[in-house]
């Protein structure tokens, strides 16, 4: 997966079958399905892989407890069936997660473990455990911190978790192996229209500072909060078809949550779920839903929203925890199918589908979970739209793997120069030898994409980030032919974004 070559790669196809704008897991997954079933398949980022949304998960793949309670069975059904499917095409990034709800009165309990029930009998064949009743001293036991006054006991159910942005790269990476072309820091600025038709797009690849034109039978935007940006693209006169929300989330160390066992309150004042969860060996605690009308590809988190996680992670934990014992907090925007009146925590989570008078194939709303069924039905509209040969869906059984070993590439790097085994920084596992690795073989461009989204470390703790970022960029300029001037714009790029992640 290497940048230069899949530049060479577009440059001698000018001509492609379905052309993808979005490089988030529902782009991603388009430009899976699309390659698999045999169509030349571009797919442009404007930024990053994952830089947005997709990045900036609870890292859960779940049917969606809440939709249940609110009705959304359709939206349930699918997830959960998508749930079971990631967790076998991508065993090496997700798992199954055990979540207790703590239970404070008899009706809570039988609501939640007959709701729960159910919840494991629409998954199906591809059910993951079985909802269980816990005791006092059950609950207790299996989330030691938790406050022991009032709580009666707790439900036990099953939901899936995993490591999205490293989800993203492996799914550009086997994109690439089924033969489509994926490119990052490409933006879109043009539609090309014949007969008011779109027949191709115009794009600026940024690290080039080049404009690149192409023919496509098919164009799907799959850009999730920019999706107005590029419908308008299309037709300028279009309202607003999204809007947005962000969730914030606190990382935080396995002290004040201990165990495996992840906690889910099903209900806080803002109608959201709280939850804690287990990831790697930190916490995550999340998430808020508020709704925001300006969208920044990188969100900051409001004081209250902050407040409002630590005021209900200490009600129901016995060891509090304040601004000071947060690693690092990341904040995500949600795109939501607009509707007028409706409180954005109410509105749906299920994804939209529509195709413009020019052809432009718009997929947006939904969940990570359910992206490979998004994509799948953003490519059958493509085959429609751009007249292509039919050919079948391939992607509910389809593995997501990276082709290139890991392990093997860097013992290499390390045999090539003993210094790349050593540690980044002393607290974490990742080695030197990982920054090469991204460079060469993940696309990585810059010292956030690094940091941030090959080895997460910015999402472990910001602070150990922006400390190791003069030694991350110093490597990178070497191995990427960089001068001076470029590792020090991109300490300083990367250090004010970390700051963000710091409360």
């Amino acid at each position: 997966m290497n940048r230069t070559e899949q530049l060479n790669q577009l440059k001698s196809n000018p001509h492609w079958d379905i052309v993808i704008i979005g490089g988030g897991a529902t782009g991603l997954g388009s430009a899976i399905d699309a390659a698999s079933r045999g169509y030349k398949c571009l797919l442009i980022e404007q930024y990053d892989f994952a830089k947005g949304t997709s990045s900036k998960s609870t890292k859960l793949l779940h049917g969606g407890v809440r939709y249940l309670q609110q009705g959304n069975i359709g939206l349930v059904l699918e997830a959960l069936r998508e749930r079971g499917r990631l967790l076998k095409n991508a065993s090496h990034l997700s798992s199954i997660q055990p979540f207790i709800i703590p239970i404070y009165s008899l009706w809570e309990k039988w609501f939640y473990a007959i709701g729960l029930k159910i919840y494991d009998l629409m998954a199906g064949k591809l059910s993951i455990g079985k909802t269980t009743l816990l005791n006092k001293k059950e609950v207790i036991r299996d989330i030691p911190n938790i406050q022991q006054t009032k709580i009666k006991g707790g439900v036990l159910y099953y939901d899936g978790q995993f490591d999205d942005t490293a989800l993203c790269v492996d799914m550009a990476a086997t994109a690439i192996e089924y033969g489509a072309t994926i490119l990052n820091y490409c933006k879109a600025i043009e539609f090309i229209k014949t007969n008011k038709k779109i027949t191709g797009l115009k794009f600026i690849d940024s690290i080039n500072d080049e404009t690149i034109q192409i023919n496509s039978k098919a164009v799907i935007n799959a850009t999730g909060v920019f999706t107005n940006a590029i419908m308008q693209l299309d037709d300028a006169h279009l309202h607003d078809y999204v809007t947005s929300s962000q969730g914030i989330h606190l990382m935080i160390d396995p002290y004040f949550f201990k165990g495996q066992n992840a906690m889910m309150i099903p209900k806080t004042s803002d109608g959201r779920v709280l939850f804690a969860v287990p990831w790697y060996d930190k916490v995550i605690l999340g998430t808020t839903d508020t709704p925001i009308e300006k969208i920044n590809i990188e969100p900051k988190p409001l004081e209250e929203e902050i407040d409002f996680i630590i005021t209900h992670f200490n009600q129901y934990c016995s060891s509090p925890i304040s601004k000071k014992d947060i690693l690092s907090v990341y904040v995500g925007l949600r795109p939501l199918i607009k509707h007028d009146n409706i409180q954005s925590a109410k509105l749906s989570r299920a994804h939209a589908l529509s195709v413009s008078t020019s052809g432009l194939i718009t997929i947006t709303g939904g969940k990570w979970t359910t992206y490979r069924k998004m994509a799948e039905d953003a490519v059958n509209n493509a085959i429609f739209v751009g007249k292509l040969i039919h050919a079948k869906c391939v992607t509910k059984d389809l593995k997501i793997v990276n082709p290139i070993s890991k392990p093997s590439i860097l013992k290499k790097i390390v045999s090539e120069n003993p210094e790349m085994n050593q540690l980044i920084h002393e607290n974490f596992d990742f080695i030197k030898a990982e920054i090469i690795y991204a460079i060469r073989h993940q696309m990585a461009m810059s010292l956030e994409d690094v940091l941030a989204r090959r080895i997460r470390l910015l999402y472990f703790n910001a602070k150990v980030a922006i400390q190791v970022a003069p030694e991350v960029a110093r490597i990178m300029s070497k191995e990427m032919n960089k001068n001076a001037d470029w590792t020090i714009k991109e300490i300083n790029s990367f250090s004010t974004l970390a700051s963000q992640y710091i409360v």
